[in-house]
């Protein structure tokens, strides 16, 4: 099966560890979304590491090249994915930074964007408490944040060694979230109409008001 016309989705893991199970999951999707006819920018969290942010550094020095790519790379794709771990029952504190970078540029370039979350964890939670956390800030900036998140628990042991989920029916459910996802984004990319109707979050209105909540 494939999509009626193409879209392209920035796919990356969350943690910086090489050969993470979130690493393995963000993986997975991209081949999944390959199957399913749709275009990934694959990435790695190590791409888009900053030094902590700074608004003292950003006015003199302006921004570091980590929030520049995943600026950059935000805006060539139609949406994005990320696998994220879950750390002390929230986000990891690298994406939470270079969401703060990001969040800095005008226009805002999580707005409007179309965004799947997962998470893998050898928790029996699969990390669903950081992918909560991780909505908040998502949102906030405008992003539509799918509203079937993915979490795989006990994710240590819940990979066959080509990279499947060995549990046929979280496999299916993994298919089915992919694919309802990039309908989604497809219909909202081509179909403006629909996308007026019932798809677009505008978010808060950015306005001189909230700027300083921002900071």
């Amino acid at each position: 099966m494939s999509l009626p016309q193409p879209v392209r989705c920035l796919v990356f893991p969350a943690s910086l560890r090489h050969d993470s199970l979130n690493g393995r999951l963000a993986a997975l999707a991209v081949r999944t979304i390959e199957a399913y006819s749709g275009k990934v920018d694959s990435a790695t969290m190590r791409e888009f590491d900053c030094p902590s942010y700074d608004g003292d550094v950003q006015d003199a020095e302006g921004f570091p090249p980590g929030a520049e790519e995943l600026r950059r790379r935000l805006g060539e794709a139609d949406a994005f994915v990320i696998s994220s771990p879950e750390y002390n029952f929230s986000m990891p504190g690298a994406l939470k930074n270079v969401i703060d970078w990001v969040s800095r540029y005008r226009p805002q370039p999580f707005k409007g964007k179309h965004c799947l979350l997962m998470s893998a964890s050898p928790s029996m939670a699969g990390g669903n408490r950081g992918l909560w956390a991780l909505r908040q800030p998502l949102e906030h900036l405008g992003a539509n944040v799918y509203p079937d998140m993915f979490s795989l628990a006990q994710a240590h042991q819940a990979f066959s060694a080509e990279g499947r989920i060995t549990d046929v029916q979280l496999q299916h459910w993994f298919d089915g979230n992919i694919t309802g996802f990039l309908n989604l984004v497809e219909a909202a990319k081509h179909y403006p109409c629909a996308k007026s109707v019932w798809i677009e979050f505008l978010g808060e209105a950015d306005t001189p008001a909230i700027h300083r909540v921002q900071q």
